[in-house]
């Protein structure tokens, strides 16, 4: 059985938890796109685990594999691995593969996507951690790809290639080229380190599936910061949809079983871009502070919001989602009456689902429906029958909405606050 798993808004929805849970059930994790930009965490007990580019399931006993499509910071991959060892838990090359074809972002991209940012009059609120420049090498065809990393003449070979024209595009950029160069002792120390864990992703998936072994695709960010049909251009640089694990990981689309898509009871955004239901006054801060709004990767305070209908609708457009894990409902707890944003009017006229153009979805103002809340603590709850009146109205009211089955409902960050219907 192949899964695809998706964020269905703008990241941080809670995927860490939902993968590693439902990853018991799975012989093989793959991470399929983006880079340490992106952050799951997973709560055990009283352990909580922040991941940046290994795969949720690290806790189970499935096997984790980082696809051609992930780019890869070599010190924090491997500075993850050493946090997961001092816990405990080995990450050894029977535990972890990677693909050789996995893009390396260098310290130069690092240092690109900074001085790009600040020179930007209309900011995009980058994580500054190399991510768009990485793929644009990748793109370029001026990668250096961990197969290259791994072997100390082929890096070498390929620096003195490409170093002339880093060090004269960060010149351009208005920054100091010597980063471009300092880098190559500790790559080549990395490459040493990561060379072991390489194998070759699509053969492991596809020679799985001949085998009858259940494969859990997991994706970074969410459906509207993918690269084409997110709210450009504050996206990020990869393909954050269903489809996008079929073309990196070299899976045909015809083996999906399904497609399971994570959705915050609420919305939350990381960054500049449109985010029609924002609240900025107490309902903002609320969510933020009950929800631990704070990005995994950067610390940054999440913009909060009331959960945003034609929004959604369109991460099912693009998903085709087969069910739903809906998050965060705890959050919810004590803030009625509820707002559900239904719908917008843009320039006069209702509309149900979000216009192409970012510029048009700023210009969007909410239509809300209001519900009642709860204040009943739903985070001991453990059968939906047992969730409030109000909490269930509001879970079946998203689920009418979307049209997709809410298959489990999570009301608190630990392993056993799930609700499965």
């Amino acid at each position: 059985m192949f899964t695809i798993l998706t964020g269905a808004q703008f990241g941080d929805e809670g995927k860490g938890k939902i993968i590693d849970v439902l990853s018991s059930g799975y012989d093989i994790v793959v991470r399929f796109q983006g880079g340490n930009n992106a952050g799951h965490t997973v709560v055990v007990g009283d352990d909580t685990y922040k991941l940046h580019l290994l795969p949720s399931g690290v806790l189970t006993d499935a096997r984790l594999l980082i696809g051609p499509g992930v780019v890869i910071d070599p010190g924090v991959l491997i500075g993850e691995i050493e946090m997961l060892e001092s816990a405990g838990i080995r990450i050894t090359p029977e535990k972890l593969g990677i693909d050789a074809k996995a893009s390396i972002i260098m310290p130069y991209h690092i240092e690109m996507d900074k001085l790009r940012e600040q020179g930007r009059k209309h900011k995009i609120g980058t994580t500054a951690r190399g991510i768009g420049f990485a793929y644009i090498d990748k793109t370029s065809r001026d990668e250096v790809r961990l197969a290259d990393l791994s072997d100390k003449n082929i890096f070498l070979a390929t620096m003195d290639e490409l170093a002339p024209q880093k060090e004269r595009a960060i010149i351009d950029l208005g920054g100091a080229p010597g980063v471009v160069r300092a880098c190559i002792p500790d790559y080549t120390r990395y490459g040493a380190v990561l060379k072991p864990y390489i194998t070759d992703v699509s053969y492991e998936l596809n020679h799985a599936l001949d085998s009858d072994r259940n494969v859990l695709a997991e994706g970074a960010q969410g459906a509207h910061l993918d690269i084409i049909h997110g709210t450009q251009k504050y996206v990020t640089s990869s393909s954050t949809t269903a489809g996008g694990a079929c073309v990196y990981l070299g899976i045909g689309p015809t083996r999906v079983d399904q497609v399971i898509g994570v959705v915050k009871a609420y919305i939350t955004r990381v960054g500049e871009g449109p985010l029609p239901t924002e609240q900025t006054g107490e309902i903002g801060d609320r969510l933020r502070e009950m929800g631990g709004e704070f990005g995994t990767t950067t610390g940054r305070p999440r913009r909060c919001g009331w959960f945003d209908a034609p929004l959604a609708r369109k991460a099912v457009y693009l998903n085709a989602y087969s069910n739903i894990a809906l998050t965060k409902l705890d959050v919810l707890t004590g803030l009625g009456p509820i707002k559900v944003c239904t719908e917008y009017e843009l320039d006069g006229e209702r509309i149900t689902y979000p216009p192409e153009l970012s510029s048009d979805l700023e210009r969007c103002v909410p239509v809300y429906e209001e519900m009642d809340g709860w204040d009943l603590d739903i985070s001991i709850v453990d059968a939906f029958s047992d969730l409030p009146a109000a909490a269930q109205d509001y879970v079946c009211r998203i689920e009418e909405i979307l049209k997709v089955d809410i298959r489990i409902v999570s009301n608190g960050p630990k392993r056993d606050q799930m609700i499965v219907r």
